[in-house]
């Protein structure tokens, strides 16, 4: 009898308890941590102090650095290319060729599909912070969502969040939060009224929106959720700031600290990295002095390269191109993870390894003890979780990452290679100092083609990527071309809609000129 206690005993360990459809195991760090995603928005690779070799008064960024430095800074941390799919891939934990590859607008529907029919995830996926929420966190996002709108179940709280204060579009004023129009019939004739994009939990942000710079209500709100949450209960917080994030608008006082600067693109934009990093040191400083620091894990992410195109402001150097494009400077992002959770012997290192915004789905139920396997996905013929567990590397068990491959869409990164399949834009490098006098606009008007012959590149050991060596590597170049087309043959684009008129007519009719769900 008292081998079958072991093995009972055993069996619990390995194959965990079933629950309301979930599968509960031990969570990776024994305790369950509280958990703080930060997805800042168009964040440049030159555009934060750790990324300059030589420092420069124009970025002033000594909270990011100092987190970094505590931490684990990911040097090889891949998202896509734009917004919505970095976001999707995020939230739901698959890549984004198993997701969602399109910047759409939130108002698409395709009556046709009922699962698939909408802007970025698919109603049937089961998002991050349901999984965590099934495991006794408590949940809350703040900031930008731009991971769909159409009905309640795109929401976050329709992902599993508590609680949510932000906007569901790519972007809106940081100061009346209004994006886009819809027509109003008239008797003589229709006109357009601008709609607002601000939601909180259940509804419109009725009271809010007009008040204060966008940041700073945003600010105020992640203050309240750490300073009333119980530390007895593990926390989940997803703080998705619109900064940096066009239209490039910041307080005067910050502007004023940069007045030095002559381009007036670049001066707002580091204005506002410095808006951020301030809430980056009150964040921190909530959580030493709530006496949870020793139990978080902090995750900062940029969701795409900084967009160096005309009115983008950001710089990528010294990484070839931006935003909008697949070389480094588009996909490679600024990334790191810190905390009281990360081992004192893993502090203050570079990790080399490969890690995609997917796999901090799966990392983040590992440490929460739940299992990433999402059954209604599966139910509904969707793709499976792409996520992997990188705790193992954080904790300093394994320092092999369990990413061996990024599809890019199209391209792909293995190994310490690099294929590129398209017409690239963008195929140039700026300077230290961007947009400058030279380019005052910005944009990088070289152009590559890589569609007819494939280009390709050993990011490892030219990570700038300047010698295309697919004449002199050809098995490599196969190798490559053979990898991509497997990904390829599992892309997942269903048929998303069109921009529906219900989503007016509810933002008119039902929110009172307030953008919001649609459909049931």
């Amino acid at each position: 009898m008292q081998g079958s206690y072991v093995v009972v005993a055993l069996c619990v360990a390995l194959c965990g308890t079933m629950v309301n459809g979930e599968r509960f195991v031990e969570p990776a760090a024994g305790a369950k941590p509280h958990i703080i995603m930060i997805l800042v928005d168009d964040w440049g690779w030159a555009n934060v102090g750790y990324h300059r070799q030589t420092p420069t008064k124009e970025v002033q960024t000594p909270n990011f650095d100092a987190l970094c430095k505590q931490g684990i800074e990911l040097d090889q941390h891949y998202a896509y290319q734009f917004c919505s799919p970095s976001r999707s891939s995020l939230m739901s934990g698959r890549l984004p060729i198993h997701v969602n590859i399109l910047n759409a607008p939130p108002t698409l529907y395709n009556p046709k599909d009922p699962v698939s029919g909408f802007a970025a995830i698919p109603r049937n996926m089961t998002g991050m912070a349901a999984k965590l929420k099934s495991a006794g966190y408590a949940t809350h996002h703040v900031g930008k969502w731009d991971a769909g709108m159409a009905t309640p179940d795109h929401t976050p709280i329709g992902r599993g969040f508590d609680s949510t204060f932000g906007y569901f579009h790519h972007d809106n004023d940081y100061y009346t939060e209004q994006i886009g129009q819809c027509n109003v019939p008239g008797k003589q004739r229709n006109h357009s009224v601008p709609i607002t994009d601000l939601w909180m939990t259940e509804g419109p942000g009725v009271g809010f929106n007009g008040t204060v710079y966008e940041e700073e209500m945003f600010k105020k709100h992640v203050m309240n959720v750490l300073g009333n949450h119980s530390v007895d209960t593990p926390l989940f917080l997803y703080y998705a700031p619109h900064i940096v994030h066009t239209p490039l608008q910041v307080p005067q006082s910050y502007q004023d600290r940069y007045a030095f600067i002559d381009d007036m693109d670049r001066r707002i934009y580091h204005a506002m990295v410095a808006y951020l990093d301030d809430v980056i040191g009150n964040i921190t400083a909530a959580l030493h002095e709530r006496d949870m620091w020793n139990d978080t894990l902090i995750v900062v992410s940029s969701d795409n390269g900084g967009p160096e195109y005309a009115g983008g402001g950001a710089n990528n150097f010294p990484l070839r191109g931006g935003k909008l494009t697949n070389w480094q400077g588009g996909v490679r992002v600024n990334a790191f993870a810190s905390g009281g959770m990360i081992p004192a012997a893993m502090r203050g290192q570079k990790y080399e390894g490969l890690v995609a915004l997917a796999d901090w789905y799966a990392t983040f139920c590992s440490l929460a003890g739940v299992d990433k396997f999402d059954e209604r996905a599966k139910d509904a013929n969707l793709p499976p979780v792409d996520g992997l567990d990188m705790w193992p590397m954080l904790s300093g068990q394994n320092m092999t990452s369990p990413r061996t491959e990024v599809p890019l869409s199209p391209g792909l990164i293995s190994g310490g290679y690099k294929i590129l399949v398209s017409r690239m834009m963008q195929a140039g490098w700026t300077g230290p100092q961007y947009p400058n006098k030279t380019k005052p606009a910005g944009g990088i008007a070289a152009r590559m083609d890589c569609s007819k012959q494939n280009c390709l590149f050993n990011i490892k050991e030219d990570p700038e990527e300047r010698n295309n060596i697919a004449d002199s590597q050809p098995d490599v170049l196969k190798h490559m071309q053979g990898r991509l087309a497997t990904w390829e043959a599992t892309f997942f684009n269903p048929d998303r809609g069109i921009a529906w008129p219900g989503a007016c007519e509810t933002a008119l009719d039902k929110y009172g000129g307030y953008w919001g769900p649609f459909l049931p």
